[in-house]
């Protein structure tokens, strides 16, 4: 059987049992990681585990109806999508009045050399990054990759079809307005 991630997925995405076994390994430990920054890494009291988030974005991945994918970056790009999905699915279940309510807080330490950074709300977040879309798609496209993904400028740049200057410039412009809207100033941002 083949090692190379993307073509495992595209035979598992195809109803392979046998690639999907063993994909599973290989980008299991990379997920499970990013998973753990966005959950914060403790601090707050936990109520989705990592692994958890990592399942159900990697069914998500199989499950979806892209014929295959251009690479490891592109592959990390939609699973990055897939986590941060999962997550704000979690949020928002757990915040119907039926469920208990309450969020959990997540900081935003996906990002290069913030691990030290402040909760923020994660439905702030994605409200702030759907109004960013709004006004610079590219831009709050990189943020999700960059925050999700786990992207360095490189990789954000191959994704997007940019210049890494662009993915710079990008990323202040991001940063700046996102701690704007969210209010705070988190070191993450």
């Amino acid at each position: 059987m083949a090692e190379d991630p993307t073509q495992l997925l595209t035979l598992a995405q195809q109803g392979d049992a046998a690639a999907a076994r063993a994909l599973t390994p290989i980008v299991y430990e990379e997920l499970r990681r990013l998973a753990a920054k966005y959950l914060g890494g403790g601090g707050a009291p936990v109520t989705l585990q990592p692994t958890v988030l990592v399942h159900e974005a990697f069914i998500r991945l199989i499950g979806q109806d892209q014929d295959a994918f251009a690479g490891r970056t592109h592959f990390y790009a939609v699973a990055a999508v897939a986590m941060r999905h999962v997550l704000i699915d979690h949020v928002r279940a757990r915040n119907r009045a039926k469920r208990g309510g309450g969020w959990k807080e997540v900081t935003l330490s996906g990002v290069p050399g913030a691990d030290t950074a402040a909760p923020v709300d994660p439905l702030v977040l994605e409200e702030a990054l759907e109004q960013l879309a709004q006004l610079d798609e590219r831009a709050a496209r990189g943020v999700v990759l960059r925050f999700f993904g786990g992207l360095n400028d490189v990789e954000i740049a191959e994704q997007l079809g940019v210049s890494e200057r662009t993915v710079r410039n990008d990323w202040s412009m991001a940063r700046a307005w996102l701690r704007c809207r969210i209010g705070e100033d988190p070191p993450a941002l």
